[in-house]
């Protein structure tokens, strides 16, 4: 695997700077002299090279971009603000200039190959009614391997450290993959009665019980033995980069893995790019090159999170068996009591099917059934959960009112 990382990395050496070309060129073939009459194969020759541009991979957090939302009916300016920093995460709020007085509300990202502002959209509708803070994990290439391991329990850790730094009330929001890890971490809080035990837990879309309505994500977890994905999915970082020696499961593997589950429609919207760029459908053009800008940055994880979270969480299905260890001590969700539960499902969803994450509202017996809310939004997949129309206009109002409820 370690050549394997460094063939990838060989190949984006010789094939960037094609790239990089290609956008400077695109440029010149579309633009209309003086004196040339409008050129059909000109206009193909532009599409060509952007759109071959535009499938450069890169391992940089692109920007949130979030400079102002709009709050009772004014325009209010957004700044980011580093509240706390670890090795391998930023607690990241983003500051308003309004004096309101909102509900904390702790976003918490995935870990899963992209980086945290693809919850960008999911961000900028909860800064209407909130004081929004979010986890802005690091690319796990870029983290030194003196700084130690980062598994579960690391993971877990840093959601108690950084629910401890907001402070009592926080309402914690998990979205997919760290579904499992915020219960988790809500769990032990409750156990040892922590005296900043979230007012509220939202779980959007996240692998809480795998065996219901099992995905193609979740056979294929099961398919092989602990051993292959160690052996032939995790790499070790090249020696160029600040986390040089890491194990990690690389990014553009886990690109490759979500681009193959859905293929055909990745190759029809760079095809629909195409000809949106040859037909100056420029609005269109870019609502698609913006969307793969954001999913071509990629972040590595760190190999004994990606190994024991396939393992615990979609192999053993340790925590509904009620056999999930964390830091040391037995995960118990009935102990939580005083943190109320709004669990979110998307009809369509193929990665997190429906079944899976409402799976949380039985194991959170100890929970009143006042403070317990599902919903399951209709004709969405499993990004339409926490972003686009319908997420902005009927799954955010029941999060708001849930959340303000419990306030």
């Amino acid at each position: 695997m370690t050549k394997i990382y460094q063939a990838y990395q060989g190949y984006a050496d010789l094939s960037d700077p094609m790239r990089v070309l290609a956008g400077a060129a695109a440029p010149m073939f579309s633009n209309k002299w003086p004196g040339w009459p409008d050129s059909l194969a000109l206009r193909k020759m532009a599409a060509a090279c952007e759109v071959f541009s535009c499938t450069q991979l890169t391992h940089q957090r692109p920007a949130f971009g979030i400079d102002s939302v709009e709050e009772n009916g004014c325009t209010v300016s957004v700044h980011e603000e580093v509240i706390e920093q670890t090795p391998f995460c930023t607690l990241l709020r983003f500051s308003k200039s309004s004096n309101i007085e909102q509900p904390r509300v702790l976003l918490v990202a995935p870990m899963s190959g992209h980086f945290a502002t693809l919850l960008r959209g999911t961000v900028a509708t909860l800064l209407r009614d909130h004081d929004v803070y979010i986890t802005d994990w690091h690319n796990a290439r870029d983290v030194a391997l003196s700084d130690g391991r980062f598994g579960f329990d690391e993971y877990v850790a840093h959601l108690i450290r950084f629910i401890e730094t907001i402070g009592p009330g926080t309402h914690l929001v998990a979205v997919c993959q760290p579904t499992v890890a915020a219960l988790v971490a809500v769990s032990l809080m409750a156990a040892e009665r922590h005296s900043a035990q979230p007012a509220s837990m939202t779980l959007m879309a996240g692998p809480i019980d795998t065996r219901i309505n099992p995905t193609a994500v979740n056979h294929l977890a099961k398919s092989k033995p602990i051993d292959w994905f160690e052996k032939n999915l995790v790499s070790t970082v090249p020696g160029r980069y600040a986390g040089s020696q890491r194990q990690v499961y690389p990014g553009f593997l886990q690109l490759t893995a979500f681009m193959n589950m859905n293929l055909e429609r990745h190759m029809k919207a760079f095809q629909n790019l195409y000809n949106y760029l040859v037909e100056g459908e420029v609005e269109k053009a870019n609502t698609i090159k913006t969307f793969y800008a954001e999913y071509f940055a990629m972040s590595d994880l760190a190999a004994e999170f990606y190994l024991e979270t396939v393992q615990s969480v979609f192999q053993d299905h340790a925590l509904p068996l009620g056999e999930l260890q964390a830091l040391g001590r037995t995960v118990e969700p009935a102990a939580i009591r005083r943190t109320a539960l709004f669990t979110v499902e998307g009809e369509k969803d193929d990665i997190c099917a429906v079944g899976q994450t409402v799976a949380a509202q039985d194991m959170c017996s100890g929970i009143r059934p006042y403070m317990k809310s599902h919903h399951v939004q209709t004709g969405v997949g499993h990004y339409g959960v926490f972003n686009g129309r319908r997420w902005d206009n009927e799954i955010y109002p029941r999060l708001r009112d849930f959340i303000h409820s419990h306030h």
